[in-house]
């Protein structure tokens, strides 16, 4: 199954290499008293994913990345994401490619879109560490009813639509060149998925 990104590269697997520490120049989220929120740290995602028989990995090239999750009772690839950190005018902004799940997802928490929010933490804490403020998406149209579920399951955890694509303009030409597709283009603020996602991340004490 593959959602909701334009296209998948063909990689062959190697080693996870070490995951980057939060980097200074990255604001951290402030609370109403304007001291800094806690928010769930790599470490943090990957007990909580190592919890549902999930390993993660974060390979790297240039601004490209790919977070490969394998089960650890059968080893077995249960889904990866591809995607990159580009700069914009806006500044950096952490570009969601695209995410491949296999079937047997299907088992976990009842839902194809369980390890999807495991394997979307790692990305989203990627771009927080990275500097990105922004996260981007376009939740892809194949189908009405598969279009509508991804964003349901996108603004569930924090995206907006900012616009759609339908090819019927001039205008969405330069987004189907970068999507590959027609569907939901979709943004997120990185902070606040940060702290939006703390509670199901963060140990419990």
């Amino acid at each position: 199954m593959l959602m909701p990104a334009s296209r998948i590269v063909s990689m062959s697997s190697s080693p996870a290499p070490t995951l980057p520490n939060p980097k200074p120049s990255v604001r951290l989220p402030r609370d109403g008293a304007g001291g800094s929120i806690s928010v769930p740290t790599m470490d943090d995602i990957l007990a909580a994913s190592r919890a549902q028989n999930l390993d993660l990995s974060l390979d790297r090239l240039g601004p490209f990345f790919r977070i490969t999750a394998r089960s650890s009772v059968t080893g077995r690839e249960l889904g990866r994401f591809e995607g990159l950190v580009r700069v914009w005018s806006r500044g950096k902004i952490l570009h969601l490619d695209s995410i491949r799940l296999k079937k047997e997802t299907l088992g976990m928490e009842k839902s194809i879109f369980g390890i999807g929010v495991f394997i979307g933490a790692v990305a989203i804490r990627h771009g927080y560490d990275c500097g990105c403020r922004i996260a981007e998406l376009l939740a892809i149209n194949d189908s009405d009813l598969y279009h509508s579920k991804l964003v349901r399951f996108y603004t569930r955890i924090g995206f907006k639509a900012v616009h759609e694509v339908t090819g019927s303009t001039m205008g969405d030409l330069a987004h189907m060149l970068v999507w590959g597709g027609v569907g939901t283009r979709m943004d997120a603020d990185i902070d606040e998925l940060m702290v939006k996602w703390c509670s199901r991340f963060k140990p419990r004490k």
